[in-house]
């Protein structure tokens, strides 16, 4: 059995702690780099390229927010400096390449993205196995980690090289985090969470979750989230351009903080909301952000992490509950985790049969072997306590009340247990091997029987 992931171990392997710490020393020194600003990485990404349409949609304000916060709050050390700057530099060269490609095919506008559905939920709602599950039917499609990172140019055009650097990307993540991919997959073939297509708005939850930016936070909630919905839309014409229409299978927990901007670009949207107590849920989430904010910055804080994570998923999901009853009951299938980590087959039934789609033998075939053959990384124990975030039963039953009394869910799963709560983060299955093809997609399997929740 393997070594349990918890907080107390060092996130970041000796050598990146000790360059982190030189670099401080020579910060305080007075030798740290200049603070980036939106104006000079625009101008860099037009420089390195050589291109200067970023296409429409006003970023320069998120952008410099996003900056400005992380200069101000986020105490970044040298790994989370260059990552910030990696991250938002990529996000404008996937802007100018994306407008590139349709000045030289206009016709990418014309591509209509029909009845996407969503997986949403608290986040470590078992939505990670069932969005990998709904991937591999060969109806489908679901952005992979490669094309996320790297959509142009069109189609699967140099896809080989495109994956081996997004595997030499994600190889640097396993080795300044070994665990984290433990926590959460990571695979170039996998599929993605979309809220990294509204990155490009740069009005996304994802900087939020990895970097502590409270000033942009604050900002960003207050914000329309349509423009960045309209830059998740054109994202997938562009990768659905050039291919067979399939159903697009998405998913992303944040989803549900704008369910009416969503619904604004995509009328015709519809959802499965995964359910689970939420004190498990917010915990849960709040050790995978705190161990993933570490790598990043050496102040990460649990407590600040769990109370912000019970504060944003409260509202979170009140405000979806209120937008929901606008639609009908047919457009909305509820699950639960018990339900998904017991049998996620059954889940996956259960979805198909809540939308009248067509579960064919063969695609059945396929969904368990990509059960019965996830990679070996994505399986550990993952031990966290609530009391190490600051949370209180107490508290969560207060703010998810409304929730709990709607959907039936506890506000926690055993609360008579002492001592560390334990999430066993896998699911075993009996079943053979094979290397399953989903178009030109390809869901990557390992050597043990296992698949990853959350």
């Amino acid at each position: 059995m393997r070594e349990a992931t918890t907080l107390e171990k060092p996130v970041s392997p000796w050598p990146v702690r000790c360059l982190n710490r030189s670099a401080a020393l020579a910060e305080r020194a007075g030798l740290g780099p200049k603070p980036l600003t939106a104006a000079k990485l625009i101008a860099r990404a037009r420089d390195r390229y050589g291109l200067d349409d970023f296409g429409p949609g006003d970023f320069f304000e998120p952008l410099s927010r996003l900056l400005e916060s992380a200069q101000r709050d986020a105490r970044l050390n040298l790994v989370g400096k260059f990552a910030l700057y990696a991250d938002t530099l990529q996000c404008l060269r996937n802007r100018l390449f994306l407008q590139r490609d349709r000045k030289h095919h206009p016709e990418i506008d014309k591509e209509e993205v029909r009845a996407p559905v969503f997986i949403l939920g608290l986040p470590r709602t078992g939505t990670t196995i069932l969005h990998t599950l709904l991937a591999a039917d060969p109806q489908h499609q679901a952005p992979l980690t490669w094309q996320v990172m790297e959509p142009s140019p069109l189609g699967n055009s140099q896809e080989g090289e495109r994956i081996r650097r997004t595997n030499r990307s994600l190889q640097g993540l396993r080795w300044l985090a070994p665990d984290f991919p433990r926590l959460h997959a990571i695979g170039a073939r996998l599929p993605q969470e979309c809220v990294s297509l509204t990155s490009l708005s740069f009005l996304s939850d994802q900087f939020d979750t990895m970097y502590n930016i409270p000033s942009y936070r604050t900002w960003y909630l207050q914000q329309s989230m349509a423009p960045a919905y309209e830059c998740h839309r054109r994202f997938l014409q562009h990768l659905q351009f050039g291919r067979q229409p399939r159903r697009w299978v998405l998913k992303a927990p944040a989803h549900m903080f704008a369910l009416r901007d969503l619904l604004s670009i995509y009328p015709d949207a519809t959802f499965v909301q995964t359910h689970r107590a939420p004190l498990d849920a917010i915990t849960s989430v709040s050790s995978l952000v705190t161990m993933l904010r570490r790598i990043f910055s050496d102040s990460a804080d649990p407590s600040l992490i769990g109370r912000e994570a019970l504060s944003y998923w409260a509202d979170a999901t009140e405000r979806f509950m209120g937008e929901r009853d606008r639609l009908s009951g047919e457009r909305v299938l509820d699950l639960s985790y018990d339900a998904i980590k017991r049998d996620p087959m059954d889940a996956v039934r259960r979805v198909y049969d809540h939308f009248n789609w067509s579960l064919s033998e063969e695609t059945d075939a396929v969904m368990r072997r990509v059960l019965a053959a996830q990679p070996a990384d994505q399986t550990s124990f993952h031990r966290y306590q609530p009391s190490q975030f600051g949370l209180r039963g107490s508290e969560v039953e207060r703010l998810f009340g409304n929730y709990c009394a709607r959907f039936g869910v506890p506000a926690q799963e055993n609360a008579q247990s002492p001592g560390p709560s334990i999430e066993e983060e896998t699911i075993d299955f009996s079943l053979g091997k094979s290397d399953t093809r989903n178009g030109s997609s390809v869901i990557p399997l390992g050597d043990e029987r296992r698949a990853a929740v959350g």
